[in-house]
């Protein structure tokens, strides 16, 4: 099948969406699928995708107040270009920016059949950048998008409930998987730890994430600060970068902000620590825990996507409800002291994340391409008297 992927975001870009779409891809192409790509050209450079058959890259913009994020610029004559002369299949939009709307469109006027991807709760974000007011309106817009296609992926069973009480229609899920040999207990690093104060008995905490106010940064640092209160000699260690990053710096002097690491060293810091901390609700999904759960960690999170879809309390890592901030603050706390008890919710986190394979994912995500074929071949075929 030639599958046109379409995304606002990719590699180099460091964030989940663009980690999610290069994982599938790549298990696509070993498939034996033809793969395009249409995105922003990359900040900085000439970038290309590998593996593509064509890839045709756009003007963008970034975000004001927030260069990693880039929007591409409506395209629509350059893609029909593209899908007259190679026309694909199925096309997965991924982002809705202007970039997927002007793809949205050029799919339906060419009647390509087209699949819609909800990597993000951009009506979540309004609430966290204090445009609370903007957010029936930005659900609105997503649902019109949405309800445009064929189909429209999410990763968790919770997400697709919410979505279709909201009245968005053919919603499909398609979790996440992990590479379970890269994300390994096996990459554990004494020297590592070494570096960050610690040694094989004072445990190690640690984030990766974005640096921004929607990944709940205010409870990352009171957990961290009440954490040390309890345990002085352990060490907390912060992977990652962005806007709320000197703020964050300035409360937790005694911790270490590594900013991004590259994907071959992301692994070994990932299993060279001991829990891990992540306070978010915003994530559709939230790779870093299922990559946390691999490399062995004991999690701490709240029951919101992928924490609620693959933690089970005080079995393979903690989890409290959504809004209970003391109590999760309290169970960070009371978990660093517990080393016998962390290092077995890490054992069994590494058991359920092994459940995650990319080549199951890749399965549904070709099954909603299918079905979403056969719904345009349906509404394409002429009515018989």
């Amino acid at each position: 099948m030639r599958i046109c992927l379409v995304s606002e975001t990719w590699s180099p870009d460091i964030n989940g969406v663009a980690h999610t779409l290069g994982r599938l891809s790549e298990e696509l192409r070993q498939q034996g699928h033809d793969l395009q790509l249409v995105r922003p050209r990359p900040a900085g450079g000439r970038h290309r995708a590998t593996g593509m058959s064509a890839e045709l890259q756009v003007p963008g913009f970034a975000l004001p107040g927030y260069r990693e994020v880039r929007l591409g610029l409506p395209a629509a004559r350059r893609i029909r270009r593209l899908w007259e002369a190679e026309r694909p299949d199925a096309v997965y939009v991924a982002t809705e920016g202007p970039l997927g709307w002007s793809a949205l469109a050029e799919a339906q006027r060419l009647r390509v059949p087209v699949v819609g991807g909800w990597h993000t709760n951009f009506d979540h974000y309004c609430r966290d950048y204090g445009v609370a007011w903007l957010r029936p309106l930005v659900l609105r817009r997503l649902r019109v998008f949405h309800n445009r296609c064929g189909a429209t992926l999410v990763p968790t069973r919770a997400q697709a409930e919410a979505l279709a009480a909201r009245g968005f229609e053919r919603v499909r899920v398609m979790a996440r998987g992990i590479e379970g040999e890269r994300f390994s207990p096996a990459h554990r690093d004494p020297a590592l730890r070494a570096a960050w104060g610690s040694d094989a008995h004072r445990p190690v905490a640690l984030y990766v994430g974005r640096l921004a106010v929607e990944k709940n940064l205010d409870l990352l640092r009171d957990t961290f600060a009440a954490m040390l209160e309890a345990r002085p000699d352990m060490s907390l260690v912060v992977v990652g970068d962005g806007p709320g990053r000197a703020g964050l710096e300035k409360a937790l002097p005694q911790a270490r902000f590594t900013g991004f690491v590259p994907p071959e060293a992301l692994a070994r810091h990932y299993a060279s620590a001991d829990l891990f901390i992540f306070p978010s609700i915003s994530e559709t999904w939230g790779n870093v825990v299922l990559e946390a759960m691999a490399s062995g960690l004991a999690v701490v999170a709240f029951r919101h996507a992928a924490g609620a879809e693959l933690i089970d309390d005080d079995v393979n890592g903690v989890s409290r409800a959504v809004g209970d901030e003391t109590g999760f603050r309290e169970a960070a706390v009371a978990l660093c002291q517990q080393p016998a008890r962390y290092a077995r919710l890490g054992r069994a986190a590494r058991e359920r994340a092994l459940h995650c394979r990319w080549p199951a994912i890749a399965d549904d995500f070709l099954a909603a391409l299918h079905l979403a074929r056969e719904m345009s071949d349906e509404t394409s075929r002429p009515c018989r008297v």
